[in-house]
């Protein structure tokens, strides 16, 4: 195993940032368990062990490959998802939709109000707010949501669930904590249908990652983000969250779990097979290991 710096200066390179640039390109051309290899190679800096995974990485790497049913394109769908949270945990946390729609040109935006969120049902990030109609740029949004219709975000990751998801646009309610800074999600990681950690990110200038427990103590996992300070409060309606979390996760082996809190209320935000996409490093493999040794890979017989 290299040293850690070694590994950590490697993953950062910008060689190898391009080398994974020129390697989604030519992604269509390479199979499932080649490509998924070279990117956790390049990723975390080592080869994935695919016939007897361990690690976290390894896990998810190989549950792409084996995890294959078809609820998981509904469940990963941001727009089928809805009706699947609803059923399981209630209406009250799906946040109101205002319509679905095949392209841009289809959207009548003198029925949607003042505010509201537009994303691709195929997306990966790409959500688009509108906090004031007459500041929205229309024309701009139109293109890079017609852009994105035509993406396949499967082979950027082998990420399975999004391989036959219908590309659509849906527009949600704009949810505001009344903060003034971009609404905060609270990212619970279940193994086996229960939350053993959460964290929270702040995206910007730099990239913050604080990891909780479910006491909200802080958690040593570290993607290799510095950890935000001050330390985050805990929400007001963390135990809600996670008894959601696990009503939400169970049958799986690892899924992340997110969901937003706004005037004491919880919404569901989305589901994630894959954190990081199997193939972000840890600032130690001794956590790769641990969090691999909580996914029981059996589960997915009985889901």
């Amino acid at each position: 195993m290299a040293s850690l710096k070694k590994r950590l200066d490697y993953i950062k390179s910008d060689r190898n940032n391009l080398r994974m640039m020129l390697l989604k390109k030519v992604s269509p051309l390479l199979s499932d368990e080649k490509y998924l290899s070279i990117i956790v190679k390049w990723g975390c800096g080592y080869k994935p062990n695919l016939k007897n995974p361990q690690t976290f990485n390894e896990k998810l790497t190989w549950l792409k490959l084996n995890f294959r049913n078809p609820i998981l394109t509904q469940m990963a769908d941001k727009y089928a998802v809805k009706r699947i949270v609803a059923k399981i945990i209630g209406e009250e946390y799906v946040v109101p939709n205002y319509g679905v729609w095949d392209s841009y040109d289809q959207i009548d935006f003198s029925n949607l109000p003042e505010q509201f969120v537009l994303k691709g049902t195929h997306d990966s990030g790409g959500a688009f707010v509108c906090k004031d109609k007459d500041l929205f740029n229309f024309k701009e949004v139109g293109k890079c949501l017609t852009r994105n219709l035509k993406r396949d975000f499967y082979y950027a990751g082998r990420e399975w669930p999004y391989k036959d998801i219908p590309h659509r646009i849906i527009a949600d309610k704009f949810l505001d904590d009344h903060t003034g800074a971009e609404l905060r999600d609270y990212k619970f990681w279940c193994f086996n249908g229960k939350p053993y950690f959460m964290y929270i990110t702040i995206k910007g200038e730099n990239v913050y990652e604080n990891f909780y427990d479910m006491d909200f103590n802080p958690a040593l996992i570290n993607h290799g983000f510095p950890r935000h300070q001050p330390e985050f409060e805990k929400p007001k309606c963390f135990d809600l969250m996670k008894e959601l979390a696990t009503k939400l996760s169970q049958g799986l082996p690892f899924v992340r779990v997110d969901f937003f809190q706004v005037d004491n209320r919880v919404y569901f935000g989305e589901y994630t097979f894959f954190d990081w996409g199997g193939k972000r490093a840890f600032t130690e493999y001794e956590t790769d290991l641990y969090l691999g040794s909580l996914i029981n890979l059996n589960l997915i017989k009985d889901f």
